[in-house]
């Protein structure tokens, strides 16, 4: 009995030879219908096709299960992994970028390591003369352990880095305390040491750098003005010192000659000799008069200069003592920078403390910063932190100050301020920084900050306090930024 005669005899309805065009087969007659069509194919998959339809026609299921796993290990299991698999252009691709990454990227980055830095040249030689389907176990491996070798190394490098910064502060420390309290150059080692401690990004290195490298410069014209002004002194003081010599040896001359005029007088016979002999001295002692007067005015002009290159010198170790303070500023925004507002802050709770009246501290953190260093460059960026210092500044009171804490982050201080007072200023100082958008290159640049506002309480440290603010800083964040935040 055939398939389609057992079917009608169990009471399922006939199967259908072949489906007809535009009608859909049955559960029924799926296989048959498959192996059918399968049957009119080219080559293998067709003697599969007849195999599968044969065997569905005289109901030899073990048959139809060898042909059809016969027919998905060898066909569709090859064809799965082929939609998985790269092409070759890709591999190709795939090839060149880990080439360019190892051979290129890497490698640059290995030049202090030699060993390495060939091994990884060496390894995209062999990726560029590798083709798809051949063995990559091999290179594979190579790369693998050249990884691992980077790794290590990377791990040693990092460890070295902290010991030589470890042993930099250690040295400054050392200076520091070496140094007067009221040493330009202590100011510069503090600075120094306080960024150390902050982890700063490029950014700020090289904003410190470019400050103190120009304070270095302005130090060394304003320490050479001094000392030629010690060295026109030395010259002035000496001048005059040889003109009292020149006029001691006149005066000793006079003396000389006196007594040669006092012998002649007393031996003179005639009036007529002692008038010319008084002539003679009257001569002499003009003369010697003439010479002191002289003199007196060299001492005089010499003591003018003098004076005149004291001031100088005065002037000019002033002036140092300043630029000295100049290390307490950020040298991007004008703004306190982390050392300067420690200073501040310190003085500020200490008098707080002792006479009873609240601190208020604002954290202030800029929106979206990098996204906009990213859209305008870093000289936007340096722009937008300068725009919003200069809001903030107009926008405090006298007594107020501004810190730049860290990259795009500021600290406000506001001594005697109460919790409601200050979140009503910085509330309107930020209004104030969205009316007042910044034109930079011709292009509109608009700035926003949140901020996380506390007040101090007796007894309370500086750390505490700071750390208060930066956590509502944190919820102004979180809520969806542009917000200032204030908490007890």
């Amino acid at each position: 009995m055939s398939f389609r005669d057992r079917g009608a005899a169990s009471g399922q309805p006939a199967l259908r030879s072949a489906p007809n065009d535009g009608l859909a087969p049955d559960a029924g007659n799926v296989l048959p219908v498959f192996a059918r069509g399968m049957a009119t194919l080219p080559g293998e998959l067709g003697d599969l096709g007849r195999r599968l339809a044969s065997a569905t026609e005289n109901a030899d299921w073990a048959t139809v299960a060898r042909v059809l796993r016969q027919f998905l290990d060898k066909y569709l299991r090859d064809f799965a992994a082929a939609l998985d698999a790269p092409s070759a252009a890709e591999a190709e691709q795939l090839r060149d970028l880990l080439r360019q990454a190892v051979g290129v990227a890497l490698a640059s980055l290995l030049r202090p390591l030699p060993v390495l830095a060939d091994e990884s040249a060496a390894v995209a030689g062999d990726l560029k003369r590798w083709s798809p389907g051949a063995d990559l176990s091999p290179l594979a491996a190579r790369v693998r352990e050249l990884c691992h070798q980077v790794g290590v190394h990377a791990g040693e490098a990092a460890e070295q880095q902290a010991l030589l910064l470890e042993l930099f502060d250690l040295l400054l420390e050392n200076l520091f305390e070496l140094l007067d309290d009221g040493s330009w150059l202590r100011a510069q080692v503090a600075a120094v040491r306080n960024l150390l401690a902050q982890e700063p990004d490029r950014q700020a290195l090289e904003a410190t750098r470019q400050g103190l490298r120009e304070l270095a410069y302005q130090q060394g014209l304003l320490r050479r003005g001094i000392e030629q002004s010690k060295d026109a002194m030395r010259v002035m003081m000496a001048s005059f010192v040889e003109g009292l010599d020149g006029m001691a040896a006149e005066t000793g001359e006079f003396q000389d000659r006196l007594q040669t005029h006092l012998a002649a007088i007393r031996e003179a016979r005639t009036i007529a000799d002692l008038g010319h002999r008084l002539e003679d001295v009257l001569d002499d002692t003009r003369r010697l008069q003439e010479q002191a007067l002289r003199s007196h005015e060299q001492l005089q002009a010499a003591r003018a200069d003098v004076e005149a290159a004291e001031a100088r010198v005065r002037e000019l170790e002033s002036r140092l003592r300043d630029i000295g303070e100049l290390a307490s500023s950020d040298p991007l925004t004008g703004a306190l920078n982390r050392r300067g507002f420690e200073e501040l802050y310190g003085r500020v709770l200490e008098q707080a403390e002792r006479e009873a009246w609240p601190v208020a501290v604002a954290v202030v953190d800029l929106d979206e910063f990098r996204k906009l260093n990213a859209t305008h460059g870093h000289a936007g960026g340096d722009a937008a932190l300068c725009h919003v210092v200069q809001v903030l500044r107009d926008g405090l009171r006298k007594e107020d100050a501004i810190a730049r804490y860290g990259g795009e982050e500021f600290v406000l201080l506001m001594p005697r301020a109460s919790l409601e007072e200050a979140l009503a200023l910085v509330q309107r100082m930020q209004r104030e920084l969205a009316g007042r958008p910044l034109a930079h290159e011709e292009r509109r640049i608009e700035v926003r900050f949140s901020a996380g506002v506390t007040v101090r309480q007796l007894g309370e440290d500086g750390e505490r306090l700071l750390k208060r603010a930066d956590r509502a800083l944190y919820r102004a964040k979180q809520d969806g930024r542009n917000r200032v935040v204030a908490v007890r």
